[in-house]
């Protein structure tokens, strides 16, 4: 008797698991748009991303330069407080972790000419970067 249950417990747990990973994973955008002329209103949903390299990201700045592929050239995709920044486990990273030529897939959205970053999923974990400092000190007897 107890071990249906929890077997029950145990599978609705992977049950939720799945569906949080699958939700999260997706990036629908909603675009409406209405024609001046007829005034119909039309709404269209639809899901954008890219994989490539990052090539540059300066922290000050409200944009990083973005590479499709080898060949292409950078192109800019401009970014908010809202965007998120995963690594490959899905754990949200600080912008700290975005180096040049770091490979990504990036979710995003155009607004007008501006193509808008909702997610950055990093490609490679974060390189840890320590700081160790060595302080030596002489004292003379005598």
């Amino acid at each position: 008797m107890k071990q249906t249950r929890l077997v029950k417990i145990l599978a609705a747990g992977v049950a939720c698991a799945a569906a949080l990973g699958i939700a999260l994973g997706q990036e629908t955008t909603t675009t409406t748009t209405t024609d001046p002329v007829t005034g119909t209103t039309t709404t269209q949903a639809t899901t954008t991303s890219t994989a490539g390299t990052i090539v540059t990201y300066t922290p000050d700045s409200d944009y990083f330069m973005f590479r499709t592929a080898p060949s292409a050239a950078p192109a800019r995709y401009y970014y908010t407080r809202d965007t998120a920044i995963l690594d490959p486990e899905g754990r949200t990273v600080t912008w700290s972790a975005i180096r040049p030529d770091m490979p990504a897939t990036i979710y995003y959205t155009t607004v007008g000419d501006r193509v808008l970053v909702r997610k950055v999923v990093l490609s490679q974990p974060p390189a840890v970067i320590k700081h160790e400092e060595t302080t030596t000190t002489t004292t003379t007897r005598p």
